[in-house]
């Protein structure tokens, strides 16, 4: 292991509480383009706390107590400022007979980590029926092929009959009666119960890691939602039908795109207005240079995302857009976002170009690739730290993470000589 380096000290003596303020502040400072005290950072460690505690990950998911402890314990050990998890349950899933998603020890062995399964549930036929009633079709359609357990759904006469009131329930209710659909709303039921459970195991994860000194990461408190273009593309068309779409039948894309828009919106406003958010969370899955080329990029897929994003904003909600990919010969095109409205987490992009064309518009998080922490020197992760508190942590507004929102197969011993030379390097 490295030397430690006397910035490691910095927090000696201090009591939970004052960690904890400061460590909130210090986010907060940089999400505003302000300079904190020192470059704050953030671990999103997904699995690797189970490989740190000696479990599976199918255990943490499944193990309440077993997780908090191996995510305190991480916390503790490494001292970043935040901390974030993984998302959602094997639990809803199961309820449902998700085929989308695999979990450890649902769909795939337990030590292996969660995979989406992406495939074609919407066909290119059933564009016309999406846009005539999106909701008639999801509900009708779409649930029944991607959840074995709601597949009774499929024998629903349209649901435009409801607007019969009375009436219309009356030719609905026997149909409920069938055994096909009555098990529709018992899975429906074992998911809305698990989900609760989940909640409660979330909320008593924050409790744990608020005692032990550390803030909840707040940008995914409102929720997640996509660009329009991945809205189409990741449950419904996959990336083949979606890339067939882009030349066999664009107009219909474009109007999809235009139709679940004002939908993803209002999601977004009801859900922030319930949780008392002002953070939602948007993961670009496709939009990025190795994806399509900058032309079509202009008109399937920026004019939306930037529309939806903006209407974020006049709300008073603040996007935290995870740019995935490379984004290098689109970075012109999001310095039209409105500055220090938007925060950016980027991945592969060329991040000091990130910081010389967008270090005025948005709070900038990356910076260090897990591959570097699964194998390379300490001293190239030492120097690598160095150059990005050194140009990117200039005047603030950056928070230093990984390129990627996991961390298993991390070294922890480079993970503690990034953490020191971040403390070291990264004081203002």
């Amino acid at each position: 292991m490295a030397k430690i380096s006397a910035a490691s000290s910095i927090d000696k003596g201090k009591t939970r509480e004052q960690l904890y303020a400061e460590r909130a502040k210090r986010v907060d400072d940089a999400l505003h383009m302000r300079q904190p005290d020192r470059i704050p950072i953030i671990l999103p460690l997904g699995h690797l706390p189970a490989d740190l505690a000696g479990i599976t990950r199918q255990e943490l998911y499944e193990n309440p107590a077993a997780t908090q402890k191996a995510m305190r314990d991480a916390a503790l050990r490494f001292q970043p400022d935040m901390v974030r998890s993984f998302f959602g349950s094997p639990a809803v899933s199961r309820a449902l007979g998700d085929r989308s998603s695999k979990w450890p020890g649902y769909g795939l062995e337990p030590n292996v980590s969660y995979q989406f399964h992406e495939a074609e549930y919407m066909k290119a036929e059933d564009y016309d029926a999406f846009l005539d009633d999106p909701a008639d079709w999801a509900i009708r359609v779409y649930l029944p092929r991607v959840c074995s357990e709601l597949e009774g759904l499929a024998l629903l006469p349209s649901l435009g009959n409801l607007l019969l009131g009375r009436g219309g329930l009356a030719q609905i209710l026997p149909l409920i009666a069938i055994p096909q659909v009555a098990s529709v709303f018992q899975a429906l039921s074992r998911a809305a119960q698990a989900q609760i459970e989940f909640i409660g195991d979330s909320t008593a994860l924050l409790q744990c890691l608020d005692e032990a000194g550390f803030p909840p990461v707040p940008f995914y408190s409102g929720g997640v939602y996509f660009a329009p273009f991945d809205f189409i593309a990741n449950t419904l068309r996959g990336m083949r039908g979606i890339f067939l779409d882009l030349r066999r039948c664009p107009d219909k894309l474009l109007a999809a795109q235009e139709k679940v828009m004002p939908f993803m919106i209002e999601t977004a406003l009801a859900n922030c207005r319930a949780r008392n958010a002002t953070w939602v969370y948007l993961p670009l899955h496709r939009g990025s240079d190795g994806f399509m080329s900058l032309q079509v990029f202009e008109c399937f897929y920026w004019p939306q995302l930037k529309r939806v994003l903006l209407a974020l904003i006049d709300a008073g909600i603040t996007p935290l857009v995870g740019w995935e990919g490379a984004w290098d010969q689109r970075l012109e095109h999001l310095a039209e976002l409105p500055k220090g409205k938007t925060v950016g987490a980027f991945q592969s992009s060329d991040l000091f170009k990130v910081k010389e064309i967008l270090g005025d518009v948005m709070c900038i998080l990356g910076g260090m690739p897990i591959t570097m922490l699964m194998g390379s020197t300490h001293g190239e992760i030492r120097d690598r730290t160095r150059k990005l508190c050194q140009v990117v942590g200039k005047g603030g507004g950056f928070i230093m993470t990984t390129d990627i929102g996991e961390m298993e197969g991390c070294d922890p011993a480079r993970i503690e000589v990034w953490m020191d030379a971040t403390r070291e390097f990264g004081v203002y």
